[in-house]
């Protein structure tokens, strides 16, 4: 079945003038995917496309609200996490320790949380992968050229600071649906306007 879903993936996406890149270890089975920019719900249709495209099963959070029925009964079957959003920290707890339980596990977070512009990225998935003791891999859509990917993966370091001036560098080279609604941390807005 998964075969059968990566070669329609493929097939769709080459249709649409995609391509996948994807540089991470295959015995790397273990991690939290940040998925950035997300601008628009096309995001999340040709980020689930390419994820199947390379085979990588991924969890993937969702406001509660959108699991009504008949939809409720989809997302979940395509890997969907309800989320109360009023409670983030028991997120954290509940996704690291489904990382204990199962032995290959991949949660895609969109960082931004909204396709609507932000002054600052939710830090969820740093705190997830800290205390999952799991990589973070950076994963992009790039709308100029066409290039869905799964790039980089770090261990997160004691300062989360850090980490996101890594991740904000690396996201500055990618383009948005819109690019007027990608924002990066302030930290890397503040460093480049000095």
């Amino acid at each position: 079945m998964m075969h059968m879903l990566a070669c329609l993936s493929k097939f769709i996406l080459r249709c649409a003038g995609w391509k996948v890149f994807y540089d991470i270890p295959d015995t790397q089975r273990r991690f939290v995917l940040i998925m950035a920019p997300h601008t628009s719900n096309w995001d999340f249709v040709i980020g689930r496309l390419a994820l199947w495209a390379i085979r990588v099963k991924a969890y993937f959070l969702i406001k509660k609200e959108a699991f009504f029925f008949p939809l409720g009964v989809l997302i979940r079957h395509m890997g969907g996490i309800p989320v109360d959003r009023s409670h983030s920290n028991n997120v954290v707890l509940e996704i690291s320790e489904m990382f204990c339980k199962k032995p290959d596990m991949v949660i895609a977070i969109t960082p931004e949380g909204t396709r609507s512009l932000r002054k600052e990225w939710k830090r969820g998935y740093w705190y997830i992968a800290s205390h999952a003791k799991v990589p973070v891999v950076m994963a992009y859509l790039d709308y100029r050229k066409k290039i869905a990917g799964v790039h980089k993966m770090f261990w997160p370091s004691p300062k989360f600071e850090h980490d996101q001036a890594m991740i904000d560098e690396f996201y500055s080279q990618i383009t948005a649906k819109f690019p007027e609604k990608f924002n990066l941390s302030p930290m890397y807005r503040n460093a480049i306007n000095r």
